[in-house]
């Protein structure tokens, strides 16, 4: 069994793709935002986001909390999706400030996704301050030798900053920045005997695993090399071609021409393998990673990538709900990514079934809650921008592709 069906749920057959009706929801989206918002200037954290003590203030995270949230409100007004609710500028100075004086973690730290970084970055693609990407050059700086090793705590996080800020600037200190956080990131590439091929270590959360995923291994981790792969000199880039075909070809577990990946190269308590099928661990999170590796380089990664989707589409929308990590719409985008790759209409078809479905989650979960879950990750607004994207087909992810 490539997927665990008690985590999904059938993907309604009656449901066709309606502009219309994603439009509307976008926008009911939009507005609940704008009125939800505390006069404190956060929102409040959702019951399925409550990990411990929530900060008296909410999270204010890229991943989690008002910056996420912020950014995303912003990026649907550009685009003519939604009405500007809100002032984006306004909200992400004081989202900073209050991050600093309550870290969403306890402590201010340089993460992408939960930390600084992130923050620093909505604050300068919203406001284009000078100081906003000082700031962020620190950041991913002091974060290159985070011993964690993947994309949401370390440097394969933080070095997509610098990513964008390179392909926006052409500064030569961001693309220096950029190969910095490269070589490191090669560096604790490691060959594993065992599994065959390379793979990173993973010190997290009190425990030292190898995970596989885009949210905290392999996949997360070959992103931001492949999409700067023109900076890499041509060994670097060869070598890293090479190393994505062998590790997707060790792991890969096939059932009827559909594959999916285990989450880590260790035996779960329960003794058995695990196969998700999210963003952060599984088949949607390779897909999403691994799509911009070169179409027609090798037919066994683009013929993997082919299979991957056809067990995202198989196992149907996510039970958990509409979010991008864990949820419809991050896999959705998986498809989208296959929509863009092979030019096949299929995976747009497919990623618009998602779409309607997620649509209707995200109305039982603020009926279930009795409030909108106002993330960017987790929530609503992932959602949002992955109907929008619905319309012509867009494949950016959130945050990584595009800020």
């Amino acid at each position: 069994m490539l997927f665990e069906p008690a985590r999904h749920e059938p993907l309604d057959p009656s449901l066709t793709w309606n502009e219309g009706r994603a439009r509307a929801a976008i926008e009911a989206i939009v507005s609940n935002a704008a009125r939800e918002r505390t006069a404190a200037g956060h929102w409040p954290v959702h019951p399925l986001d409550e990990e411990g003590e929530a900060p008296r203030t909410g999270f204010k995270s890229l991943y989690l909390g008002s910056a996420g949230v912020l950014w995303a409100l912003w990026t649907l007004a550009r685009a003519g999706a939604a009405a500007a609710v809100l002032d984006a500028a306004a909200g992400i100075e004081q989202a900073l400030a209050s991050y600093l004086a309550e870290p969403d973690t306890g402590e201010v730290v340089p993460s992408y996704f939960l930390g600084e970084t992130g923050m620093q970055l909505v604050r300068w693609r919203i406001t284009g301050s000078a100081t906003a990407a000082e700031r962020v050059h620190e950041c991913v700086r002091a974060n290159i030798g985070n011993p964690t090793n993947e994309a949401l705590w370390a440097a394969p996080g933080t070095m997509v900053a610098a990513w964008h800020l390179w392909c926006t600037t052409h500064e030569a200190r961001w693309r220096e920045l950029f190969l910095d956080n490269a070589r490191q990131v090669w560096r604790t590439w490691l060959p594993d005997e065992k599994a065959g091929c390379h793979l990173w270590t993973q010190d997290l959360y009190g425990s030292v695993v190898q995970y596989l995923g885009a949210g905290h291994g392999f996949a997360g981790n070959v992103y931001p090399l492949l999409t700067g792969a023109a900076l890499l000199d041509d060994e670097r880039r060869e070598a890293l071609y090479e190393r994505c075909v062998r590790t997707l070809r060790c792991f890969a577990q096939r059932e009827g021409g559909a594959v999916n990946w285990p989450s880590g190269t260790f035996t779960p308590r329960s003794g058995s393998t695990r196969f998700l099928m999210q963003w952060c661990h599984g088949a949607p999170g390779i897909v999403t990673a691994l799509s911009g590796f070169p179409r027609g380089r090798s037919p066994e990664l683009d013929e993997l990538l082919l299979a991957g989707g056809e067990a995202i589409w198989r196992a149907g929308p996510l039970a958990k709900g509409h979010g991008l990590c864990h949820g419809t719409a991050g896999n959705g985008y998986a498809l989208l990514k296959l929509f863009r790759r092979s030019g096949d209409e299929r995976w747009l078809t497919r990623a618009r079934a998602f779409a309607m479905h997620a649509i209707g989650q995200c109305q039982r979960m603020r009926e279930r809650h009795g409030q909108g879950r106002h993330t960017l990750w987790t929530g609503d607004t992932g959602l949002a921008l992955f109907l929008w994207h619905c319309r012509d087909g867009t494949d950016k992810l959130p945050s990584l592709d595009f800020v």
